[in-house]
This record gives C-alpha cells, structure tokens and sequence, in this order.
C-alpha cells in the first residue's frame, strides 16, 4: 500500500446517534482510517442528541431541518459558509455515503473547490422514495435530485453486484466500483453460559430452536413473510422462538400483525441492542438468522451471524445472498413465505449441518473492517491519482 497519509470526509446524512448500517459503516471506517492510516472527519447534518464529543475524531455538523423516524436528520447545506468549511479543512477527498443531502453538499463544495469524490451507493433509495414521497411531481424531482448526485461523484461505490438494478431503477446506467462492507463484530468464541443467558432472559427451553431477524422494522425488509412463514410453522406443530432485533417505523404495525396471527408466545421483540457484544450473543445463541430482504444491498447482518458461526437464511438472487452457496455458506429460498417455512423445516432440527455452515460461513464469507477499509483506502489513492491526473474545467453540476 502507498503509505501516504490523507485527509477524508466521510459524509452520511446521518451520524451516531442514529445506529443503523450505513452510519455503522462510517464509525468504522473513521474509526480504523483515524488509527492506522490518516485522517478522516464525519460530515453530518446537526442532530438535537449528539454527543460528538465521544469521538477521538472531527464530526462536523452542517445545519438540519428536523429529525424524522428514529432521528434521522433532514440536511439543510444550503449556506455558503458549509461549504468554504469543508474547502478550509483543505481534503484529500470526499467520501459521501448517501446520494441526498450531503452528497449535494459535496456538489456545493465542487462549485468553489474542485476534490475527488467518491459515492457508495447503500441503499435501494427507490423503496425510500415510493413509500415516503406521495407525490408524482416531487418524486420525479427526488429521483432527479439523486440521479445528479450519483453523476457528480468522480467515482461510484457499491456493495455487492447486485446493486446495479437499483442504480438503474435510480436512472444511472455508468460504471461502479464494488467495495464489501466489512464487520465490525471479530470472530470469538462466545462462552455457553453467555448463549444460555439469552434463553433464560426470554425463557425460552433448552431445545427450542432460535430464529433470529436483525434489523430495521421496515416491512420492506420482507418481515411479513417471516412472520407468515412462523405462522405455518406453528401450525405445524413446531414449537420454536423467533427474536426480532431491531426498531423502526413499520414496529407498532408489526407487532399488531404478530398478534394477529396468534404468534405472541412465539416472537420477542427485543428493541434496538446498541451493545455489539450482546447482539453478538444473541447471533451465537441462534440457531439460524433468518434474514428474506431484498431491500438490502449487502445486507451486514449476515456478515454479523458469520462472525459467531451462524448460518442465515436468504432469498436467492437477493444482494443479500450474493456470493452465498445453499447448503454450503449459507441457505437459500424462494420469496414466499411457504418456500422460507419450507427451508427452515428441513434444516431447523439439523444441529450438524447448521454448525457446519455457519463454521464454512465465518471462514469464507466474513470480512473484518481492517480489511475492508484497507482496500478502500487502497482505491482512495488511485481515485486521488487519476483526478490529479485529469484536466479539470469548469464544473458542471
């Protein structure tokens, strides 16, 4: 590796302490760029609760307008004093994280300053945008907000392949580059008396199988299927606990759904873990993640169950899945929920095999955020040699 030192802006349009991927994606890249590598500054819009003085880092805010859902902040980078700012802190590169607000932002820093830019594109924003935006006109002007975004970078990021269907969705049709989240959570061996805690926090029986869904309570993240698939599986007769880890807008309608269908003895909800060594406790003490999203570009959860061995569940040709082999790395299903109900009757009460996918998941599709990084910070060098390399002329967006 070119070992100099550069100075990064890692933008999101939301920062801790909003917890959900992407911003656990910045922490760790800020987090192993800052200790081994260079400097690296969050860029965020102002968040009522943050407690910025936590990181041994630079955050800085830009103005917001307010928070929504879980304390995600809508950005205002409108001023021009945000923008002379970052220009100031004299960057190697911009490294936004989202194709809204803050990748605007980074346009509006071009106009006075020209940096490299790099776009990691993380999310299906279309689902965003059909489910939140109830008009036709302005969901026409957000997809061409984003569409201009993602055309501005000098560089596009992906995390898996299978994203190329959502950029197109998004109306981009250029080159990317696939960069793979990494995990945050090592590979430990997680003692049994810490396992039984989580059956007896629940009081859930010794042989009772564990399923486990991590994430937003989103259904666009195909939780209806788990749940209806759960349903079969106890009328089935199997007796068996599925925990849901997680918070989000869709929470109240998903538990009500759960009740509904009589499934309360059934499904925990657990609420958000922000304590990384409990949730991995939780992957360890699970038979099996049960994870059918295809809104998920990468999808680190399955990463996160690798780490302790776990098998998940996926729906083929999901980006979720990409790179996992049924029976091998992992399990793959139909998207329906009798395929998912299906698929855990014939592996849930097989011990050996779990155990043996799981061990062949953690040694051959886990990857730490050391690594991770390390080959990002590896493509920031090459992206900053090319821009220096290329004649700039007035800029455009």
């Amino acid at each position: 590796m070119d070992n100099r030192k550069l100075k990064v802006a890692l933008g999101n349009d939301a920062w801790l302490p909003t917890i959900d991927g992407v911003s656990t994606t910045l922490k760790c890249y800020a987090d192993i760029i800052n200790n081994k590598y260079g400097e690296a500054v969050i860029v965020t819009p102002d968040n009522p609760n943050a407690e910025d003085y936590k990181f041994p880092y630079q955050v800085y805010r830009y103005k917001s307008l307010f928070t929504f859902g879980e304390g995600y902040p809508v950005g205002w980078p409108f001023k021009k004093q945000f923008s002379t700012d970052i220009v100031d802190m004299n960057f190697d590169l911009l490294h936004s994280h989202c194709p809204i607000a803050t990748s605007y932002y980074f346009r509006r820093v071009n106009r006075i300053k020209r940096f490299p830019v790099i776009l990691t594109y993380h999310t299906k924003f279309e689902y965003d945008i059909e489910t939140r935006v109830p008009s036709y006109a302005i969901k026409r002007r957000a997809y061409g907000m984003a569409l201009n975004n993602i055309k501005s970078a000098d560089e596009v990021w992906v995390t898996s392949k299978g994203t190329r269907e959502s950029l197109h969705n998004m109306g981009y049709d250029g080159d990317f580059v696939v960069m793979p989240n990494g995990c945050d959570l090592p590979i430990i061996s997680i003692s049994d008396n810490e396992r039984d805690s989580i059956r007896r926090k629940h009081g859930i029986p010794a042989d009772v199988p564990i399923l486990l869904f991590v994430g937003r309570l989103n259904w666009y993240k195909n939780i209806r299927l788990i749940l209806d698939a759960c349903r079969m599986l106890k009328n089935a007769g199997k007796d068996y606990r599925l925990i849901m880890v997680g918070m989000g807008p869709d929470e109240g309608a998903i538990k009500k759904y759960t009740r509904k269908i009589g499934l309360t003895n059934e499904v925990i909800f657990t609420d958000q873990i922000t304590d990384r060594h409990e949730l991995q406790i939780y992957y360890s003490a699970a038979d099996l993640l049960v994870f059918p999203s295809q809104f998920d570009t990468n999808g680190l959860v399955v990463r996160e169950a690798a780490a302790s061995a776990t098998s998940a569940l996926l729906v083929e040709g999901s980006c979720a899945a990409e790179g996992i082999v049924d029976g091998e790395t992992g399990f793959l299903c139909d998207e329906n929920a009798h395929s998912l109900y299906t698929k855990i009757q014939q592996i849930i009460d097989n011990k050996d095999l779990l155990g043996r996918v799981g061990l062949n998941a953690q040694s051959n599709i886990y990857i730490s955020w050391e690594d991770a990084v390390k080959t990002a910070y590896e493509r920031y060098q090459i992206v900053i040699d090319k821009f220096n390399s290329t004649p700039h002329g007035e800029y455009k967006y």
